[in-house]
């Protein structure tokens, strides 16, 4: 690619106004102020992709933006334009006594915030919202919720699919009424309350999602669903051996098997069990997927925000590692050099071609695969 194509395609993706001249035979510095270069086909194959992060919300710290929608500024948007993600699943964990009612509250601020700023977000909903986020020019917001204990019977699933929530993880890491969560003790897989429900959301057309699941509520969630399964963001306990948020290579197969896909997340402890862990660490786990059940069912789930979590105000940090189980293993960082900051994508797909990824198995990577099942199951 000349550089004067290089530049035209990267200044109307939102990034020309951080773009440096091209250096080193077709390489080129994103950020300002930063000796961080990418290759022009790095470039270029992110910009051509419909790029999904399938769990990446738009604040893990606190941020007045939901509740004053005027504080979120031009230079705010322009952050998430310029990462070159075209899609952001915000999903958090709800549950508890008030499940209902919070979650409520959370999907209807993300109503109001998304209406607030039509301008620069558009609500995903469709097959048809995936096919026209790109060239709307505008960052794409598919709500989600990390659990589906706000369902207290089917008829909610109804209720909150009207209200514009597409994904639904059946658990976060504890017991509800449905299954159960990664970190509980005991695991005996679906209900039948959880079989209702699943069977609601496949009739509408809302997604499953299997994450923070245990072991064996998720592999019944494959086996009852009539509709391709999520795993939207998690890794592969055979490198990351006990940890209770990765994935066993059984539910990878019946993931590949059920034509899903798997966003692989960048947090450090469920990439590896001990130091120094890298973005090579990270890669590994595309490969491992890669390998059992092929390109087609990978995708990115990074599970940070722009910036990740060991940018956060210490205290809000502390708080945030309090509210897990010991299993989870925290260290003393938690997100990963290189892929821990707005232009994580680039990092990725320069690993990607390192790898020597196919052009056409990273453009499904960074979005495509996502794009193809979301497109099935939300097809009623």
């Amino acid at each position: 690619m000349q550089r004067r194509q290089l530049l035209k395609a990267v200044a109307s993706a939102g990034l020309g106004a951080v773009c440096a001249p091209m250096v080193n035979r077709g390489r080129f510095s994103l950020f300002a102020n930063s000796p961080v270069e990418y290759s022009a086909k790095a470039i270029e194959l992110v910009q051509r992709s419909v790029v999904i992060d399938m769990l990446s919300p738009f604040k893990i710290s606190s941020s007045p933006w939901l509740s004053s929608p005027d504080t979120f500024k031009q230079a705010d948007f322009q952050r998430f334009k310029d990462s070159s993600i075209n899609v952001f699943h915000i999903a958090v964990g709800t549950g508890g006594p008030e499940a209902h009612m919070n979650t409520l509250k959370y999907v209807a601020s993300w109503d109001s915030f998304i209406a607030n700023h039509d301008q620069w977000l558009m609500r995903v909903d469709s097959a048809d919202d995936l096919n026209r986020v790109k060239a709307s020019g505008k960052v794409g917001v598919l709500i989600g919720v990390q659990n589906s204990e706000h369902f207290r019977t089917p008829a909610d699933v109804d209720l909150f699919y009207a209200l514009g929530q597409r994904v639904s993880q059946l658990t976060y890491n504890t017991r509800n009424m449905i299954g159960n969560g990664s970190t509980e003790r005991r695991d005996e897989g679906v209900s039948d309350f959880g079989v209702a429900i699943i069977e609601r959301m496949n009739k509408l057309g809302m997604a499953v999602d299997v994450s923070h699941c245990g072991d064996k509520t998720t592999l019944d969630a494959f086996d009852i669903s009539k509709k391709p399964v999520l795993i939207t963001h998690s890794n592969c306990r055979a490198l990351a051996p006990g940890h209770p948020r990765c994935k066993t290579d059984e539910a990878i197969k019946k993931m590949g098997a059920a034509g899903s896909v798997m966003g692989i997340t960048g947090v450090r402890m469920f990439v590896k069990n001990e130091e120094p862990t890298t973005i090579e660490d990270y890669l590994n786990h595309f490969d491992h997927v890669r390998k059992l059940v092929g390109s087609e069912h990978l995708g990115v789930g990074s599970d940070i925000d722009l910036d990740g979590y060991d940018d956060m105000p210490e205290a809000e940090n502390k708080r945030l590692r309090a509210g897990y189980k010991g299993s989870y293993g925290f260290r003393d960082k938690i997100d990963i050099e290189g892929v821990d900051h707005p232009k994580r994508m680039f990092d990725l797909t320069e690993g990607f071609i390192r790898r020597k990824y196919s052009d056409k198995e990273i453009e499904m990577i960074l979005g495509g695969n996502f794009k193809r099942v979301l497109s099935q199951i939300w097809t009623v």
